[in-house]
């Protein structure tokens, strides 16, 4: 299983839109996640047509209709994996073994928020953040994630989007 993951795409906005590269990967993919900060709920519409089902959480700034329509977070079985998501995992240290303690039931997190691309694993549990395509804001490049369930097992790569 192929699953596309964004987040913070912070649209529409000063006529950005998703790079073609990251709509095709969203329309090639059997799932695609979002991890809040759509801001506006035509961007859920709009990823919904592409195609593939569309997971998402809300983001501390989506609109007030999309804070309703989306849970705060999630936990996901895919093909024999546990995969939990949120916007926010708060600060960067200690962030592994919190992440580890609020989804104990959990092969990996996905989340947002800081824009940054991270991926790290300690003891099998796995948290990442796929970046932005579309608001790299301090991170050096717009991208996003992809992820590959094989036989129980997630792994994680980042899609370098410029």
């Amino acid at each position: 299983m192929i699953v596309a993951i964004v987040s913070d795409t912070h649209l529409p906005r000063a006529g950005r839109t998703f790079p073609d590269r990251c709509v095709e990967l969203m329309e090639s993919a059997e799932l695609i996640l979002h991890a809040g900060d759509f801001i506006d709920p035509i961007v859920l519409a709009e990823m919904e047509i592409l195609g593939p089902p569309v997971k998402g959480v809300q983001g501390n700034i989506d609109l007030p209709e999309l804070q309703r329509e989306l849970p705060a977070e999630l936990e996901l079985e895919l093909e024999g994996t546990r995969l939990a998501m949120l916007h926010d995992a708060g600060p960067s240290p200690g962030r592994l073994v919190r992440m580890r303690r609020r989804f104990p039931n959990a092969d990996a997190l996905v989340f947002g928020h800081s824009h940054i691309p991270i991926l790290e694993e300690h003891d099998g549990f796995q948290i990442f953040n796929p970046g932005s395509p579309t608001d790299k804001r301090r991170a050096p490049r717009h991208t996003m994630g992809l992820a590959r369930v094989e036989d129980g097992r997630i792994s994680f790569e980042h899609v370098d989007l410029d």
